[in-house]
């Protein structure tokens, strides 16, 4: 008697590497290339790399949900089609340019948080303390981004 046992079809995993999708109005947001960029070495796994991306980009929706709620009901599809005084950089919308730089850098400040010594290089063995200014720059350049965004001012000047 012959028993015919079929292998389990196993779905394949997806690649933490793949592009994040944030929805249909704003763009994805790549992995890959913001490892390249913000020079995030391989001792971050790649599944830590896509949960501070998440993390950053559920922020930085946050920051721009009441202005892209306009910007939808002035009828733009997209952040690409949100009309802008900016010029097109590098091909690409520099609302679309500015949204990636509010997404990576907030991440790469939670990665630094999380990997104190990520940044650190054998020949600049530096204290932990002295990343500090670093993510708070980090932080300041995705605040500016998303103020840039909304064409709003980057300071605010309280009276004492």
């Amino acid at each position: 008697m012959n028993v015919f046992m079929p292998d389990p079809v196993v779905p394949e995993a997806q690649s933490p590497d793949r592009p994040i999708d944030t929805g249909a109005w704003f763009p994805a947001i790549d992995p890959t290339l913001f490892r390249a960029e913000h020079r995030v070495s391989d001792s971050v796994t790649s599944e830590r790399v896509r949960q501070a991306l998440i993390a950053a980009a559920i922020g930085v929706f946050r920051d721009l949900a009441d202005w892209s709620r306009a910007r939808r009901a002035d009828g733009a599809a997209s952040l690409a089609q949100v009309a802008t005084d900016l010029p097109e950089i590098d091909g690409e919308s520099a609302l679309i340019l500015l949204y990636r730089r509010a997404v990576s850098t907030a991440a790469k400040a939670e990665l630094i948080e999380r990997y104190r010594d990520m940044d650190i290089t054998g020949a600049g063995q530096r204290g932990a303390e002295l990343l500090d200014p670093t993510i708070g720059e980090l932080r300041r350049d995705s605040t500016f981004a998303i103020r840039d965004i909304k064409n709003v001012g980057r300071c605010a000047v309280e009276l004492i």
